[in-house]
């Protein structure tokens, strides 16, 4: 089937060039559906990251960054717009264009919600897309009742990655991902991944972190209670944080008080392959998430996650099969969470591919988006 040179093809919107969740994912749908012959390219509404993403305006909400997302959506089929702050840019900058756009949800809609005023602001936002994709079957029903939106305007579509970029390591490369991040080659490595910002709740990794270093009595009697083995010695023990944001000095004081030369901060990082190569579970804290792309692409590469039970975590993180979860956001039953998946990590690490190769590989991802984009776009039929 010949494309259609008429077509004007999609444009993805996104916050910044943050290596972040919503831009990673939105990234690789861009190239994905380039690589199906079709026109896509990918904006962000202010500067400030390492992805090669053109930038529209000093600011996200600027008057210059909001004319030109209108011109350039006035020359699109159809716009995408990956995460919070580009409801409201486009559902402003659009109107009056004729151009439709797709507002992609990646994370938990609740969260949004802390008031009546609120979620009626949000909500007229959403009405204003033409579709709405949640990441999640759940968060796809809670949209559709906390906003009162017409169900079939919003789908679900999993958060997708592409395998052959997360591929598990053998004993080589994960040798060659410590040494590169200074990590000694023997020793059992957890890795966070993300911002250092509030919602993220590192301090809460850490400080589990610490507790297995010290594996106080309360751990201890757990972990043998549930038959899981001694601990690894406390020099053995390594946390890499890789991210960066406004917590990240609080995070240092905290790591070096309770885990002092134990824990390695990266900042950002343009490839997060090396940090995933090299671990052995993943840690996720947050207080909030909808399906985090860390854990996809964590799962991907083979490693096991240890992490709350918030959002739509669960999609990813089956708590015994391919990870463990922590109900009360406490560090001990943190702690207690990761010595579970340490105890069988190989395990779950195989589990955890299987099932995000079936859920969250993108090719399959991007059939789903297809379908999506192209009962919306302005345009009406597939190239």
């Amino acid at each position: 089937m010949g494309t259609r040179t008429d077509r004007r093809g999609v444009l993805h919107v996104v916050t910044d060039p943050r290596r972040r969740g919503s831009q990673a994912f939105a990234h690789d749908l861009d190239a994905a559906l380039r690589e199906r012959g079709r026109q896509s390219s990918i904006v962000a509404l202010a500067g400030g990251g390492e992805l090669d993403i053109a930038v529209l305006g000093p600011t996200r909400m600027h008057h210059r960054t909001l004319r030109e997302l209108r011109r350039r959506a006035a020359e699109a089929d159809v716009v995408v717009a990956h995460g919070s702050t580009t409801l409201d840019a486009c559902g402003i900058a659009l109107t009056g264009t004729g151009t439709p756009f797709v507002y992609v949800n990646i994370g938990d809609p609740r969260h949004w919600a802390p008031d009546r005023l609120r979620r009626a602001r949000v909500g007229a936002m959403l009405r204003r897309a033409a579709a709405v994709a949640s990441v999640s079957p759940t968060g796809r029903d809670i949209l559709r009742e906390t906003y009162r939106l017409v169900p079939e305007r919003v789908q679900a579509i999993p958060n997708g990655r592409r395998p052959e970029r997360f591929l598990p390591p053998d004993a080589a490369d994960r040798a060659e991902a410590r040494a590169e991040l200074g990590l000694p080659a023997g020793a059992t490595v957890l890795a966070v991944v993300g911002a250092l910002a509030p919602e993220k709740r590192v301090a809460l990794a850490i400080e589990a972190f610490a507790l297995l270093v010290t594996d106080t009595t309360e751990i201890a009697d757990k972990a043998a209670a549930d038959g899981l083995p001694p601990r690894e010695q406390p020099d053995c023990l390594r946390l890499v944080v890789a991210g960066d944001g406004p917590e990240r000095e609080r995070l240092e004081t905290l790591a070096h008080r309770r885990a002092p030369g134990l824990v390695t901060f990266t900042g950002n990082v343009a490839d997060l392959g090396p940090v995933y190569r090299a671990s052995d579970a993943i840690v996720l804290s947050s207080v909030s998430e909808g399906v985090p792309g860390v854990l996809v692409e964590a799962g991907l590469t083979g490693v096991p996650a240890a992490a709350t039970d918030v959002g739509f975590v669960r999609d990813v993180v089956v708590d015994g099969v391919t990870g463990a979860l922590d109900p009360s956001g406490e560090p001990r039953a943190l702690a207690v969470a990761i010595r579970r998946v340490l105890a069988d990590r190989e395990a779950m690490g195989r589990a955890a591919r299987a099932r995000c190769l079936e859920r969250h590989a993108m090719e399959t991802v991007v059939d789903a988006w297809v379908t999506l984009l192209d009962g919306t776009s302005r345009a009406g039929s597939a190239p």
